[in-house]
């Protein structure tokens, strides 16, 4: 008697294990997107100072709406002022979080990688992955970084987990690979 699973079964139990394991870890699950991924995907690239913000509840779901003030933009047209929303939030007495959600902080400065809906609703690329806190280091320079986000993460070739890992790089390295993404993308 041959093998009792069928050649169609044997194809198919290793991705639904693979299925099975990523859906049972907590949180999100997330596409891991590289620098050039996150500029291509992006409608909008600003670098922006949180002005302020509030939160609101959408069925069930709470989001934090961010006002930001777009001091300079690689990408993308519009005002000085954007309104992004980022699920989770404090909104009518209740309290959500979201795994994987990014997370602002009023009067901080960020580049953030944007894209908008259908809607015209603006969100963070990526999650997490779409925001850089900018500091200066003691040289003066301009710093983008991100920390390693915690979440699972796949990549986009194989959807196998990945480890995620943090950036850091000088603001305008990262302007210039920006830039040289751009370019090949418009050439295209």
């Amino acid at each position: 008697m041959e093998n009792a699973i069928p050649a169609c079964m044997r194809r198919v139990l290793p991705l639904l294990l693979c299925l099975y394991g990523v859906a049972s870890v907590s949180g999100a699950t997330l596409e891991r997107l590289s620098l050039d991924d996150l500029t291509q995907k992006s409608t909008d690239i600003v670098r922006a100072r949180v002005v302020g913000s509030f939160a609101d509840l959408r069925g069930t779901a709470i989001y934090t709406h961010w006002k930001i003030q777009v001091t300079d933009r690689w990408k993308g047209s519009g005002g000085s002022a954007i309104e992004v929303l980022v699920p989770g939030g404090d909104a009518n007495g209740l309290h959500q979080e979201v795994p994987g959600a990014p997370r602002l902080k009023q009067g901080a400065e960020y580049l953030l990688f944007l894209w908008t809906s259908k809607s015209g609703a603006t969100y963070i690329t990526g999650w997490g992955q779409g925001v850089f806190s900018l500091t200066q280091n003691t040289a003066n320079d301009w710093i983008a970084s991100r920390a390693a986000l915690g979440e699972t993460m796949l990549d986009h070739k194989t959807w196998l987990p990945v480890q995620d890992e943090g950036v850091q790089m000088r603001y305008t390295d990262m302007a210039t690979q920006v830039s040289a993404t751009l370019a090949r993308g418009a050439a295209r």
